[in-house]
C-alpha cells in the first residue's frame, strides 16, 4: 500500500510539475503578443510591401486595377444610356452618374489614407476605455495585466500548484482559453489588412446601384472586426473591477465569466451589426467534419 501511495503521489507531483512549468511558460511569453493582436492601429498598415501591394497612388497596386473597373463603370453606364434611349428605359441622369464617378473616383484614390484614419479614430474609442481604467485602477488595462493579477490569487509555485484543485482547473481553464484567442484574434489581424486591401473597391461598388451591396457587406464586416477591440477593453474594465481573492470563490467564478466573454466577444459583435467569424474552433471543426465526410 505504501509503495502505491508513494507512486500514485510521485505521479500527481510530476504532472503538476509539468502543467507548472506549461502555464509559467505561456504566462511569460504569450500575453504581450495577445495585447498587440487586439490592441491595434493604423501602424498595421505601415508596411512598404502592405503599401506597394495597396497602391499609394492610382499608378501601382491594386488601385490601378480598381481605377481599371472606373473605366469599365463609365463603359457599362455608357451601354445602359444608349440602350435606355432605344428601349425607352428609366435610369439615373448622366450628370448624376458623372457625379457619383467623380465623388467616388476621388474617394477611391485617398483610401489608403482614408484607412488608416478609421483605423487611428477606432483605436482612439479602446484607449479612451482603457485610459478609464487606468485612472480608476491605476494600472494598466490589458491581458498582461490580467495575468499578472489572476497569477496573485492562482499560485504557480511548484511546491503549492495543484492541477487536481479548484484554483489547478481554473488556471488550466484561463490559459487553454487566453490561448485559443491567440488564433483568434491573428485571424482577426490577417482580415483586417484583407479588408482594408478590398477598400477601393467597396467603394467604388457604390457608383453602380446593383454592385451597392458589396460595400455595405464589407462596411459590416470589417466594422464588426473592428469594434471588436472596444468591447474586448470594456470586458476587461469589469473584469478588471472584480474584487478577486483567493479565497473568494464567487470572484473566481465571475472571473471564469469575464474570460467566456472574451472567447465569445467575436460572436456577441456578430449579433449586433453583422459580419464573420473569426472563432477558430469553429474553423477547425468544419475542416474535420469535412475530412471525415471524404
Amino acid at each position: 500500500m505504501e509503495e502505491t501511495s508513494s507512486l500514485t503521489n510521485s505521479i500527481i507531483q510530476t504532472i503538476n510539475s509539468i502543467f507548472q512549468t506549461l502555464f509559467s511558460s505561456i504566462d511569460d511569453s504569450i500575453y504581450q503578443v495577445l495585447d498587440d493582436l487586439v490592441f491595434i492601429n493604423s501602424d498595421i498598415l505601415n508596411n512598404s510591401i502592405f503599401e506597394k501591394i495597396f497602391g499609394i497612388n492610382a499608378s501601382n497596386g491594386l488601385l490601378v486595377i480598381a481605377n481599371s473597373l472606373l473605366i469599365g463603370f463609365s463603359l457599362y453606364y455608357a451601354i445602359r444610356l444608349l440602350y435606355s434611349y432605344y428601349m425607352n428605359l428609366q435610369i439615373e441622369r448622366p450628370y448624376q452618374f458623372i457625379f457619383k464617378l467623380l465623388i467616388f473616383g476621388i474617394v477611391m484614390n485617398c483610401s489608403f489614407s482614408l484607412c488608416k484614419q478609421f483605423l487611428e479614430l477606432n483605436s482612439f474609442i479602446s484607449e479612451s476605455i482603457q485610459s478609464l481604467g487606468i485612472n480608476i485602477f491605476d494600472h494598466e488595462i490589458s491581458f498582461s495585466e490580467l495575468i499578472n493579477q489572476l497569477n496573485k490569487i492562482l499560485s504557480l509555485k511548484e511546491a503549492e500548484f495543484n492541477i487536481f484543485s479548484f484554483d489547478g482547473l481554473l488556471k488550466g481553464f484561463i490559459s487553454i482559453s487566453l490561448f485559443n484567442l491567440i488564433f483568434s484574434y491573428s485571424l482577426r489581424y490577417v482580415l483586417i489588412k484583407l479588408f482594408a486591401l478590398l477598400t477601393p473597391f467597396a467603394i467604388l461598388s457604390l457608383i453602380n446601384q446593383s454592385s451597392s451591396w458589396f460595400f455595405k457587406t464589407w462596411l459590416r464586416t470589417i466594422l464588426s472586426l473592428l469594434l471588436q477591440q472596444s468591447l474586448v477593453s470594456l470586458i476587461l474594465l469589469l473584469l478588471f473591477s472584480v474584487n478577486l481573492s483567493a479565497t473568494d470563490i464567487f470572484s473566481k467564478l465571475l472571473c471564469i465569466g469575464g474570460i467566456y466573454a472574451l472567447i465569445r466577444a467575436n460572436s456577441y459583435m456578430r449579433s449586433l451589426i453583422g459580419g464573420i467569424s473569426t472563432d477558430v474552433s469553429n474553423h477547425l471543426n468544419i475542416g474535420t467534419n469535412f475530412l471525415k465526410s471524404i
